[in-house]
């Protein structure tokens, strides 16, 4: 019997325009059921302070603004988080927000606002500059022609309009061959490698990695079309630039759309595996790290302990599968684990990270059974290119389950180091550069790249503003930022000139001051203000939730028959309703 995917349920497509639509239905909910339910105190001032929130257009779009700056500041590395990049990601937003939300729908169904937003985030995740995540959301605007680059450089400035120039110079690029085979696959490659920017190329990296994560709307020859360009040139390039983990998505997704079955067979293995709502690979980790802390012999030995963990992509373990002959249960990595140490400050603190290492290799096998054939001494026997690292493979298997073997590398923080930068050039060698010494050159210009930015947005000493580095709560940047004249509250006037930049009017600001002036002296304090993010902060959290939900009932329903989803649906809504009732 076939089966037919019914049409997703339709969600909300701009925070912004389901803030007044969750009162409401929190408001009818709570009136149907009069039962009382323990909250918070953020919660209770959240959904208490949201039935006064402003409904004119100028307090929804300050909504939109302070909880988007939170949301990408907050993932940022603090180093690129100085008071001018602060600014000028601020101005970014100010900029795009309301052209954004004009704009009609995307044809995958989201708005304009909401794919610029997923842009900054992953660039964010991925540790860039805000001249980068500026670019990005403003790249949106221009890609639909309601600004050119050059009042990007009048408004926002020179290097932010550079970048949106490097960028549609690159998207053009696949678009200049007829052929894709493995030849012109690894010339294309080093072609982006040479000739452009590199924050350019991780800007489109990132621009096709949120387009694989929304082909659903894509007949299925141009899902596959995209997949093959996606496998041949832009998973090896994220290789290349270091980005290995959107590199390593962008392989499975295309992987699943190229050959469906395959993939369907190795994610039911994996998944078979796991136990519970959380991750083998996590319960593993915390279990490993909380044995490691408690150890008194390497707690004399090391300041601390850090833990990385991987699952082996779906398409890495395909390829092992078809090049070894293998079955799934017999690949010795499936599960992967780091130990990162860093040894106590002594004299000769080279030894004592090696003694740390076989102290964490004693303890592992304490824990779990090692497979000594597969165990690697690279610090007692180096690589020819210095690698240093002890290789180790366990099994896991309990007595209900047998369980995929798991790798486990463990190191200090300077073999972490030159592992890394030995893995960067050999990254560019494997992304299309077949010259090694090209490779290390063009190391040394992403590197240069990095720190001309860093430069570029230092803070410049001024007595003018306050500085944001000796700001120590996360929402105080965004306060900063609306009180101009530096004074400690946000005046009428700071706000309303926050609201005619946001393209709304002046007086929308008067509404939204009563609103937040809880002492009604007809200004905002740094607590007021932050009252008010605390609740926009609340609101954005609560729709990630029902997005996530929706993403798991669009899987069940996928692998229903049609006339079986109506019980889903309902169970749905009534577990929604459940949920706002007691939130």
């Amino acid at each position: 019997m076939s089966v037919i995917r019914p049409s997703p349920i339709p969600i909300p497509r701009c925070r912004s325009q389901v803030l007044h639509r969750r009162l409401y239905s929190i408001q009818l909910i709570q009136r149907r059921r009069r039962r009382w339910n323990p909250r918070s105190e953020v919660e209770d001032t959240a959904i208490e302070s949201t039935a006064r929130s402003p409904e004119a257009a100028g307090g929804k779009m300050v909504v939109e603004l302070v909880g988007a700056f939170n949301e990408v500041t907050e993932r940022m590395n603090s180093v690129w988080l100085s008071t001018s990049s602060s600014r000028l990601l601020f101005k970014a937003l100010k900029l795009s927000i309301p052209i954004l939300q004009s704009l009609p729908l995307a044809s995958d169904g989201r708005s304009p606002l909401s794919k610029a937003l997923s842009l900054s985030i992953i660039l964010a995740d991925l540790q860039m500059d805000a001249e980068v995540i500026s670019a990005s959301i403003l790249s949106e605007v221009v890609d639909a022609n309601a600004i050119s680059i050059y009042e990007v450089r009048d408004q926002i400035g020179t290097g932010t309009a550079h970048l949106l120039h490097e960028i549609f110079r690159v998207k053009n690029i696949p678009f200049k061959v007829d052929v894709l085979d493995d030849e012109t696959a690894a010339s294309l490659r080093k072609f982006y490698l040479t000739y452009y920017d590199i924050r350019a190329v991780i800007m489109d990296l990132v621009s096709k990695l949120d387009e694989m994560r929304h082909l659903d709307h894509l007949p299925r020859y141009r899902q596959q079309i995209l997949s093959l360009e996606v496998l041949k040139i832009y998973s090896p390039l994220a290789h290349a630039v270091g980005a290995n983990h959107l590199s390593l998505e962008l392989e499975d997704i295309s992987f699943r759309y190229l050959f469906p079955c395959s993939y369907i067979y190795l994610d039911s293995w994996l998944r078979g595996h796991e136990n519970g709502s959380k991750p083998l690979i996590d319960v593993y980790k915390e279990q490993l790290h909380r044995s490691l802390k408690d150890d008194l012999v390497l707690a004399e030995m090391v300041d601390d302990v850090y833990i990385k963990g991987r699952y082996k992509s779906r398409y890495s373990m395909m390829k092992k599968l078809l090049r070894d002959g293998r079955k799934p249960e017999e690949v010795n990595d499936v599960l992967g684990l780091r130990v990162i140490l860093m040894p106590n400050s002594v004299v000769n603190d080279v030894e004592v990270g090696e003694k740390a290492c076989y102290r964490t290799s004693e303890i592992i096998r304490s824990l779990w059974k090692e497979i000594p054939h597969r165990t690697k001494d690279y610090i007692a026997r180096p690589k020819e290119n210095g690698y240093r690292s002890l290789h180790m493979a366990v099994d896991v298997s309990d007595s209900d389950q047998i369980r995929p073997l798991m790798e486990i590398q463990i190191r200090t923080m300077d073999m972490d180091g030159s592992a890394n930068a030995g893995t960067a050039s050999h990254s560019l060698y494997k992304g299309g550069l077949t010259d090694p010494k090209e490779a290390k050159r063009l190391k040394a210009i992403m590197m240069a790249a990095a720190d001309l930015a860093a430069i570029r947005l230092k803070d410049i000493s001024s007595n003018k503003h306050q500085s944001f580095k000796t700001t120590t709560n996360q929402r105080d940047r965004v306060f900063c930022l609306l009180d101009k004249n530096g004074d400690g509250m946000i005046s009428i006037e700071e706000l309303m000139e926050v609201m005619e930049e946001l393209g709304a009017p002046g007086e929308d600001a008067e509404e939204m001051m009563q609103l937040l002036d809880s002492n009604s002296d007809g200004s905002l304090s740094s607590d007021e203000f932050d009252t008010f993010q605390k609740q926009v902060e609340f609101m954005r959290k609560w729709e990630d939730r029902d997005n996530e939900y929706k993403s798991l009932l669009d899987e069940k329903l996928h692998d229903l028959p049609h006339q079986d989803t109506t019980g889903l649906i309902q169970l749905y809504n009534k577990e929604l309703e459940d949920r706002l009732s007691t939130h």
